[in-house]
C-alpha cells in the first residue's frame, strides 16, 4: 500500500474534526488537524444546525492540510444520522437544517403510527421507531414548510450534503440513507410505498450509492478556497456509526458484538442481511446498512448523554469536572445505591439532568443521589445493566452466542464503565479504538481507491495500529442481584412518564441560554445562496455535476 494521505471530516453533535490519516510501516497514523464546535442553535423556538458555520470550519481544516504541501488522495465526510438539508439547482441551501431533538416531530410521529401503522412502516424499512427519524421531519416539512419544500429539488442528510458541497454531486450513501426510516433494505432503494402514503414529493429523494463510492474531485471553487487539488471526494460510510463499526478490530470467529459508545449507545451485531419480523419490531430493534453489504443489527439507546448533561448542570453551579475526575470519584461511591432506567422519557431533554435523575429515584422509592460521585455511579451502573439486557435479547433474536463486547468511540475511554459493562454482561470487554469513526472513514477511502483490499484487511490494520484494553468480568453475584432490581424498574407500571416538553418552553432556561444567537447566520444564508449557487447545479435526471453557469467566486 502506498503512503498517501486521506482526510476524514468527522461531524458529531457536539464537535467536528478534520482528521488526517496515512499508512506508514504497516500502521495507520491518525492526526487531528482542526476541531470546532457544532452545537445546535435556536431560531424562533426551533433547534437548527449552523451548517454554514460547519462548512466554513471544514474548509479551514482543509486549508491547514493544504499548507503542509503533502499529497492528499481523498476526502470524505461522516456525520450523525437523520437530519438533512433542502436545496435546489439555483439555491444550494433553502433553510438551516432542523436538529433531531426539535419537538416538531412528536405529533407527526404519533399520527404516522396511527394512520399507517407500525407494521407497514417496519416491514418497509426494518428501522427502529424513534420520533427523531427523517421520515417524521419530512412529514413536518410537508405540513409546516410547504413553501420551502415546494421549491426544493432534493434533500440530503448532513454528511452527504457536505460531500455534495465538496464535489457538486448529490448522492445519498446507503448507511446514512438507512437511518431515515425511508430506505427499503430489500429493494435497496427508497420506499415508494411510504413516499406515496405520506404524500412526499418523489423528486426529493436522490440516487442511493453504496459505501465507498467515489463522487468525483473537489469542485473548482473548493479547490480554489482550500488549496487542495486533484483530491477525490468519496462517500465512505456517511453515517458515523457505520464508519465506526467498520473499524471494529474484530475477527470473524470472535463471537462479538459492538458498542459504539458516545452521546448515544449503539449496541448490536453484524449480520449478512436484515432481520425483519414482528418480534424485532416489538423489541424496537433496527437494521442499518453497513460497509461491504453488511447489516448493522442494533439497538439505539441513550448513552453518555446522561453524564454529559449532568456535567453541564454542575458547571452551571460553578463545579467543573472532567470525565477522569468524576469517574475516579464514582469508583469510591456506594455500589447499586440507586438505579435508573436510562430509556425513561424524562431523560430525553431535561432542563436539569441531576434533578431528573433524583426525581426518578423519588418516584421509584430509591434514595436520591446527593453528590456528583453518586450520580455518576448511578448512571454508569444503569447503563451497564441496560447493555446486559440488550445483549441477552440480541442473542435470543439472532441465535448467536456473544462472548465478547467490543466498545469503540469516545465512551471507550471510561475504564470504569468498561469494567461495569464486563461485570454486568458477564462477557469480556475489549475497548478501543477511541477514534473508530475517523479510522473507518479513512480506511474505507483507502479501499475505494484500491489501497486496501477489503473490510477484513481494514480490521487487520486497525488491530496492528491501535492498543486495545481488556476488561474481564467479576463480582457476578452482585451484578446478578442488581439486574433483578433493574428489570423490576424497567417492567414497573408505576413509573411516572411525564409529557416531554419543548426544550424552549422556558425561554429563560439554562438550555435556552446555551444556544447561540443566530441573526448573523440568517444573513449568511442569503450570502451563501446568492454567491455560491452558481457552483452547484443539480441535473434532475442523473444529479451529476454540471458546468457552473455563473463564474462568480466568493472567498
Amino acid at each position: 500500500m502506498t503512503s498517501r494521505f486521506y482526510v476524514a471530516c468527522d461531524l458529531g453533535a457536539e464537535s467536528g474534526r478534520v482528521m488526517l490519516g496515512s499508512v506508514t510501516d504497516g500502521r495507520l497514523v491518525l492526526e487531528e488537524v482542526h476541531r470546532f464546535p457544532t452545537g445546535a442553535i435556536r431560531i424562533q423556538n426551533s433547534l437548527r444546525w449552523n451548517i454554514l458555520g460547519i462548512f466554513e470550519e471544514l474548509k479551514a481544516g482543509l486549508r491547514k492540510i493544504a499548507a503542509r504541501g503533502i499529497e492528499v488522495a481523498s476526502v470524505s465526510v461522516d456525520s450523525w444520522g437523520v437530519d438533512y438539508a433542502l436545496f435546489n439547482e439555483r439555491q444550494p441551501l433553502l433553510s438551516l437544517p432542523y436538529q433531531y431533538r426539535d419537538a416538531r416531530t412528536e405529533k407527526r410521529y404519533t399520527d404516522a403510527l396511527e394512520n399507517v401503522g407500525r407494521e407497514k412502516i417496519f416491514a418497509e424499512t426494518g428501522i427502529q421507531f424513534m420520533s427523531i427519524n427523517t421520515l417524521y421531519h419530512l412529514i413536518a416539512d410537508v405540513e409546516e414548510n410547504p413553501d420551502v419544500l415546494g421549491i426544493a429539488d432534493q434533500f440530503l442528510n448532513i454528511a452527504d450534503y457536505v460531500n455534495y458541497l465538496f464535489s457538486g454531486v448529490a448522492r445519498a450513501e446507503v448507511s446514512l440513507a438507512s437511518t431515515t426510516q425511508m430506505y427499503n433494505p430489500n429493494t435497496k432503494t427508497w420506499s415508494d410505498e411510504l413516499i406515496r402514503r405520506f404524500h412526499l414529493p418523489e423528486r426529493l429523494f436522490p440516487p442511493i450509492v453504496q459505501s465507498g463510492t467515489t463522487l468525483g474531485p473537489l469542485t473548482t471553487e473548493m479547490a480554489s478556497n482550500t488549496g487542495l487539488t486533484g483530491v477525490q471526494v468519496i462517500a465512505t460510510c456517511s453515517h458515523d456509526t457505520g464508519a465506526a463499526v467498520a473499524a471494529v478490530p474484530a475477527e470473524s470467529n470472535d463471537h462479538w458484538a459492538y458498542l459504539s459508545s458516545g452521546t448515544w449507545s449503539l449496541i448490536g451485531v453484524e449480520l449478512p442481511s436484515p432481520l425483519v419480523n414482528e418480534t424485532i419490531r416489538e423489541g424496537n430493534y433496527t437494521n442499518e446498512a453497513g460497509f461491504g453489504g453488511t447489516t448493522r443489527f442494533l439497538k439505539n439507546i441513550v448513552g453518555l448523554w446522561l453524564l454529559q448533561e449532568s456535567r453541564r448542570a454542575w458547571a452551571r453551579q460553578g463545579h467543573e469536572y472532567d470525565y477522569a475526575e468524576i469517574n475516579a470519584m464514582a469508583e469510591s461511591a456506594e455500589p447499586f445505591r440507586s438505579l435508573i432506567d436510562p430509556d425513561d422519557p424524562r431523560f430525553l431533554s431535561p432542563e436539569d439532568m441531576p434533578e431528573a435523575i433524583a426525581s426518578y429515584c423519588r418516584d421509584t422509592g430509591q434514595p436520591e443521589p446527593s453528590s456528583p460521585s453518586e450520580f455518576t455511579r448511578c448512571i454508569l451502573e444503569s447503563l451497564a445493566l441496560l447493555y446486559r439486557e440488550t445483549l441477552d435479547t440480541i442473542e435470543r433474536l439472532t441465535g448467536r452466542t456473544i462472548k465478547t463486547l467490543r466498545i469503540v468511540g469516545g465512551g471507550s475511554q471510561s475504564g470504569l464503565l468498561n469494567q461495569f459493562a464486563a461485570n454486568a454482561t458477564g462477557r469480556t470487554v475489549l475497548a478501543g479504538p477511541v477514534e473508530a469513526t475517523a479510522i473507518g472513514n479513512v480506511l474505507i477511502q483507502a479501499v475505494a481507491l484500491g489501497d486496501l483490499e477489503s473490510l477484513a484487511a481494514m480490521r487487520d490494520l486497525v488491530r496492528d495500529s491501535f492498543p486495545i484494553d481488556t476488561f474481564k468480568p467479576s463480582e457476578s453475584q452482585q451484578w446478578d442481584d442488581a439486574q433483578q432490581r433493574f428489570a423490576k424498574l424497567r417492567d414497573s407500571k408505576k413509573r411516572v412518564r411525564p409529557k416531554r416538553e419543548s426544550v424552549f418552553q422556558n425561554e429563560e432556561s439554562p438550555r435556552a441560554h446555551r444556544c447561540q444567537t443566530v441573526a448573523h447566520v440568517l444573513a449568511n444564508v442569503a450570502t451563501f445562496t446568492n454567491l455560491r449557487r452558481s457552483h452547484y447545479r443539480v441535473n434532475k435526471h442523473d444529479n451529476e455535476r454540471t458546468t457552473p453557469y455563473i463564474k462568480q467566486q466568493h472567498n
